[in-house]
């Protein structure tokens, strides 16, 4: 049985931890309301993004797409992104995304396709490269950086198109969560190479548009653009996500923390009047002995 200094350590240790927990908490509900109105302010232009782009799509033909959307015309070998967080105590954030991640990289595999692996986020990388090593091709981090921009989504982009150009894949996944609410975040795959164009909104009969210049050249800036603000928004709602889940994660620790010291409490209350009972009946037979 641990002695009355040991439970005193304890409680105080237990006390220490939750006020750890507690600001933790409070910073991350403080950095969700920012990061959530930055993702729920991206999900209007990424959706209406995909319209303009099924709109131009809708008027060219196979053989004049670009080959970002057409692809190469093969399945062979796909390149998986990965976003994560780059910090822990977040409860299963991170985990349930590379649980996801888990699943579509070995069904790929019976399928008998190559993979390979970009991570984004220190998370992902320390928990995909137990079983995936191998396969990842490059890990990017973003723990420097303060607030996530446009610019850190378009870096992404052009490395993952890069790969694209170079031969290195044939179709790009992208896995992330998205955010719904505080206490729930689902893990999502998106293919972004080939785009993956959503049906076109239905324009009035007789509706005619013409581009200038042809919906080719347009298509081929329009679907780089798009990849970049499709992986800014992934990033936007894993940060969202991330702040939700630890905030939830912090306030549970809280709630332990205060649970166990009222029970160290009791326990240390029981022992030390145990204690000051055993003394007393010690005095008491002293005295009756003389």
């Amino acid at each position: 049985m641990a002695s009355l200094k040991d439970l005193r350590n304890r409680i105080a240790s237990v006390k220490a931890t939750q006020k750890i927990t507690k600001a933790m908490q409070m910073v991350a509900a403080a950095k969700l309301r920012r990061a959530q109105e930055a993702a729920e302010a991206a999900r209007p232009y990424a959706e209406r993004m995909g319209a303009v782009l099924a709109n131009v799509a809708g008027s060219i033909s196979g053989a004049d797409a670009p080959p970002l959307m057409a692809g190469t015309g093969q399945d062979d070998v796909h390149l998986v992104v990965v976003c994560t967080a780059d910090r822990g105590l977040a409860g299963s954030f991170n985990s349930q995304i590379a649980r996801l991640a888990r699943e579509h990289i070995r069904k790929l595999q019976a399928d008998g396709k190559q993979v390979k692996i970009i991570t984004v986020g220190r998370k992902g990388y320390d928990q995909l490269r137990r079983d995936f090593g191998p396969l990842i091709i490059d890990r990017i981090e973003l723990r420097e950086v303060k607030q996530i921009g446009f610019a850190n989504a378009d870096a992404i982009a052009k490395k993952v198109i890069g790969l694209f150009e170079e031969g290195q894949f044939d179709v790009c996944t992208l896995i992330y969560s998205r955010f719904k609410s505080v206490i729930s975040q689902i893990p999502t795959a998106q293919q972004i190479i080939p785009a993956a164009v959503p049906q076109a909104e239905s324009a009035g009969e007789g509706a005619i548009y013409e581009y200038e210049p042809n919906a080719g050249a347009i298509l081929a800036d329009l679907i780089p653009r798009n990849i970049a603000v499709q992986i800014f928004r992934a990033l936007l709602e894993n940060a969202a996500g991330e702040m939700g889940a630890k905030m939830t994660a912090m306030d549970n620790a809280t709630r332990n923390a205060g649970e166990m010291i009222n029970k160290l409490t009791i326990t240390y209350n029981r022992q030390r009047q145990a204690q000051i009972t055993k003394e007393l009946i010690e005095i008491i037979s002293g005295a009756e002995a003389l």
